[in-house]
């Protein structure tokens, strides 16, 4: 049975596994199939998922859309969306009078009249000594547009300054190939109230422990084409982590850990920290749901399982990764 936490201060009880849009009704790089989209929604809630993520950006809009389309029939759910990103991604789309469109035109595509929770979608750095766009979304809190607001990141330093504003929420990549955020990061955010959404947590699908050196993704795919941050940061693809390198990690993973299911165990690993509101694995097809939701139901992993993870770490993944994020 699906289990429920604490979002921060929102105050929203949201499922520990919720489930991200990106891919929604088809893989990366292929046009969205409504049906399938609607079916998988249907599937997760069915679940015990409450909570969805989307992004303005992800298939310019029509995963919002879809997601309001569930909304209309779901209405005790709750979502985050982010923006900053559907334009090619600078400082500017951070100013007040961008991030007054974009709320606006979120507002518009998921048919609601406030919006749950806004993220700034990946901003620059420079973005976080830029008061005036926090300022410029507690203007539109004040207004009842946005209820909660917070940032999707890439770095632990990027959360952690943050953590300055009056943010409900930091999305940020955390899964057994990237351990960083675990120490001061879920320290401070705890003290702050802030709640962690965790992306990427199966590494892209690594995690899964299915990939193998012969596994092929379409062209268009950012698992083919990203892997050396061609389009957006790297550490968006496979959580930075050399695909060999990965595949051969994965592995010993799933040995070690005496596993056939990965996915769950890594979703499970995250979940073993208290500080993690919930974790947001996508998923394209109904079919796919419940390899992610039973996550909640798998027994907490013993400490010497959490020792293996932390060894593999080490042994693989460490260096370079925790470095450059």
């Amino acid at each position: 049975m699906m289990k429920y936490r604490t979002l921060g201060k929102t105050g929203f009880k949201v499922s520990e596994v919720s489930l991200g849009t990106w891919q929604l009704g088809g893989q990366w790089g292929t046009p969205l199939d409504s049906k399938d989209a609607m079916d998988t929604l249907e599937e997760a809630y069915n679940n015990g998922v409450n909570f969805f993520d989307t992004a303005d950006g992800y298939q310019d809009g029509d995963s919002e859309y879809t997601v309001g389309k569930f909304l209309k029939t779901h209405p005790d759910v709750h979502f985050t969306t982010k923006i900053g990103r559907k334009d090619p991604l600078s400082v500017e789309n951070f100013d007040k009078k961008h991030l007054n469109r974009y709320v606006e035109e979120s507002l518009t595509n998921l048919g609601v009249d406030s919006l749950d929770m806004v993220l700034l979608h990946c901003p620059p750095m420079s973005v976080y000594y830029m008061p005036e766009t926090f300022f410029a979304l507690d203007e539109l809190k004040k207004a009842g547009k946005i209820q909660n607001y917070g940032v999707s990141v890439e770095r632990v330093e990027e959360g952690l300054k943050a953590l300055s504003y009056d943010i409900s929420a930091v999305e940020i990549i955390f899964n057994m190939f990237r351990l960083r955020p675990r120490d001061l990061f879920f320290e401070q955010a705890a003290k702050h109230n802030v709640g962690i959404l965790a992306r990427v947590p199966l590494a892209s699908g690594l995690l899964t422990g299915k990939y193998t050196l012969d596994t092929k993704f379409p062209k268009e795919d950012h698992r083919t084409n990203n892997r050396n941050g061609e389009f957006f940061d790297k550490g968006e693809t496979f959580s930075g982590v050399d695909y060999a390198t990965g595949v051969k990690a994965a592995s010993e993973l799933k040995e070690r850990l005496g596993t056939d299911n990965l996915a769950a165990t890594a979703l499970k690993f995250i979940l073993m920290y208290d500080s993690v509101s919930t974790v947001i694995p996508g998923a394209s097809k109904p079919n796919q749901i419940q390899r992610n939701t039973i996550a909640s139901d798998e027994p907490s992993l013993t400490n010497e399982q959490m020792k293996i993870v932390n060894d593999v770490y080490d042994k693989y993944i460490k260096n370079p990764v925790e470095y450059l994020w």
